[in-house]
């Protein structure tokens, strides 16, 4: 019995210092039954001479220039030349673990459709990686073992756009990469969720994110924390929002007023709390902000949680959980 293929898209462009180290782990597999389509996105170093030498050697490769601009065009023209029955992604500045695509599409082949296979990731960086990424790589990793990543979906991006494989129907069922919504990975990762595709758990480490100052997601306008919010209220309201409860926004900074924005905007009705006196009865958007104190007279209620103090996260999921209130269902937090 012949094992799937496997069709790897991954677009680069100015990455001539890592992605031979990229390729050679690709190339490494356990698992040898894969196709790499990869897509130039308007590269001026040497990284297209590069990945073209390696298609002289390999008939697994295919080297294409993107007909569009940017990493959803070059998703898109990869996903229309894959052949694949499952579909991975990679990034040519990262590094994949030997078992890496074996791992995935054993847990695919056991599971069946309407599941995505992940796995856990591990940054690195020429200068140590900082305090913020750690822990969001143990933070992510966490669900990942366990297969709980939807539950904490609104708070950052679930699933790692490198580390994940899903059958090529599932893909396309839930629009793959055409929607043009940045940031792309969390967009798609909110359709596998509104599709409800199970996550698998794993416990192995398969992918290797490396950090570097000029990364993209470190760079491009595309993945400022405004897009994100935007991005997180949208498919709240779409997926998520009951209007049978009494919908709250907790908290008046940046993204809590970019979220009560965009709530206002589709003519949502919502009752908006903060802790801060000096923002406490004012008026914002047309809207009077009240103290933490109403939450007590309030019944089914439904909150989106703003607040960025950890410290004052644990003190509102304890309160939260007096009430036997449950995460995604009765809250979500956006940060």
């Amino acid at each position: 019995m012949s094992l799937p293929l496997i069709s790897i898209l991954t677009p680069f462009k100015n990455t001539e210092s890592f992605i031979t180290e990229c390729i050679d782990s690709i190339r490494n597999q356990t698992y040898s039954n894969w196709e790499l389509v990869i897509v130039d996105d308007g590269s001026t170093d040497r990284s297209y001479d590069l990945v073209e030498s390696y298609q002289k050697r390999d008939p697994r490769i295919q080297l294409l220039k993107n007909s569009g601009t940017g990493i959803i065009d070059a998703l898109q023209l990869a996903l229309e030349q894959a052949s694949g029955t499952f579909i991975t992604r990679m990034d040519s500045d990262d590094i994949m673990a030997p078992n890496k695509l074996e791992v995935l599409a054993n847990n695919l082949m056991s599971h069946g459709k309407k599941h995505v296979a992940i796995g856990l990731v591990r940054y690195f960086c020429a200068d140590g990686v900082g305090e913020g990424y750690r822990h969001y790589e143990s933070w992510l990793n966490d669900l990942t073992k366990l297969g709980t990543n939807y539950t904490e979906i609104y708070k950052e991006c679930v699933i790692p756009s490198p580390c994940w494989m899903i059958h090529k129907d599932d893909l396309m069922a839930c629009g793959a990469f055409h929607p043009r919504r940045y940031p792309e990975d969390y967009d798609l990762t909110f359709r596998f969720y509104k599709h409800q595709f199970k996550c698998i758990p794993c416990d192995h480490v398969l992918h290797y994110w490396r950090d570097y100052p000029t990364r993209t997601s470190r760079t491009h306008v595309h993945y400022e924390h405004n897009h994100f919010t935007a991005l997180k209220t949208h498919h709240f309201i779409a997926i998520d929002y009951n209007p049978d409860k009494k919908l709250v926004v907790w908290g008046a900074g940046s993204k809590g007023k970019k979220t009560a924005k965009i709530l206002l905007e589709h003519g949502i009705a919502f009752e908006w709390i903060c802790n801060n006196p000096n923002k406490i009865s004012r008026s914002i958007y047309g809207k009077v902000l009240l103290p933490f104190g109403h939450l007590r007279s309030w019944r089914n209620t439904q909150s989106i949680i703003t607040v960025a103090n950890k410290k004052a996260q644990k003190e509102i999921r304890h309160y939260l959980g007096t009430l036997n209130l449950r995460p995604v269902r009765d809250y979500v937090f956006f940060c």
